[in-house]
């Protein structure tokens, strides 16, 4: 669907939310069925979540509306974000959930917006937008870290994602996600993440290293050092155990790997005791 079909269908399904929960017609008004378009309803939203003392929500929502106007990319990518936790996350049933209520989408939003905000010059704002956005979403994403679109941050709690940080398009990010540096180096210093990377809950990649199109990443990994493509790297430090069991990690979301795919006594070993340990794969 494109962005004015999404749209429509999220307020179809306002509609009848209004209908069945009679308490939550304000917030349909307010978010959905007054708004024109995909963009000005996940304003409102995020203004009223991100609302302060600081900065009352007409404020927000008036920053994220000239924002819109400015950089129209913005609410591509959101809607591409929209689509990915449609297709990836099978708790979700509705539009409106995402749009509503998910601070993994929320987050990532909030970022979009920090992101323009940094390249504009507008370094205290973007920063203010980190913080209550790290403070409300308990995720925290630094406004110059540059991402891709059809992005989906599952569960969202605890990602950290490093100032120098790339994520290319179509990467999945499970709770617990760290993408940081090593210490006080300056300069290039956080993960490169390629198209269709699959990183798991509690993984940590650290340092300017790569990690390749289509490779996986175990939960509770540390990565140390690059992963080739379409490769499956677990484990303290992490290493390679085989190949990335699918063709795209990032939009299957298969945490669990496949031993009857890895070539070699050693990788047969590390398999089994992928298969032993839960911390290695996600329970959804």
């Amino acid at each position: 669907m494109n962005t004015t079909e999404l749209w429509q269908q999220a307020r179809d399904e306002a509609m009848t939310i209004s209908r069945q929960e009679p308490s939550l017609v304000p917030l349909m008004l307010g978010a959905v069925l007054n708004r024109a378009t995909l963009g000005a309803g996940l304003a409102y939203r995020l203004g009223h979540r991100l609302a302060h003392p600081d900065l009352a929500a007409a404020q927000l929502v008036k920053l994220f509306d000239e924002l819109l106007v400015g950089e129209p990319a913005i609410e591509q990518d959101i809607a591409r974000d929209l689509t990915a936790v449609l297709e990836r996350d099978p708790a979700i049933r509705q539009i409106t959930e995402v749009v509503l209520y998910l601070k993994g989408f929320h987050a990532l939003s909030v970022h979009r917006f920090a992101h323009a905000l940094w390249l504009g010059g507008r370094r205290q704002m973007a920063r203010y937008l980190q913080s209550r956005s790290s403070e409300v979403f308990q995720t925290d994403i630094h406004p110059a870290a540059e991402i891709g679109n059809g992005v989906f941050i599952d569960h969202a709690t605890g990602v950290v994602i490093g100032e120098t940080t790339i994520i290319g398009d179509d990467v999945s990010l499970l709770q617990g996600v760290t993408l940081g540096g090593t210490g006080k180096e300056a300069g290039d210093r956080h993960p490169k993440i390629r198209r269709g990377v699959l990183i798991g809950a509690g993984a940590k990649v650290l340092g300017n290293i790569e990690i390749g199109e289509g490779a996986r990443i175990g939960a509770g990994s540390v990565v140390l050092k690059p992963v080739p493509p379409c490769t499956t790297a677990v484990g303290v430090p992490a290493r390679i155990i085989g190949d990335a069991g699918c063709d795209a990690p990032s939009r299957e979301m298969q945490h669990c790997y496949d031993k009857s795919g890895i070539a070699g006594e050693h990788a047969q070993a590390d398999a089994r005791a992928v298969t032993r340990d839960p911390k290695l794969c996600c329970g959804r």
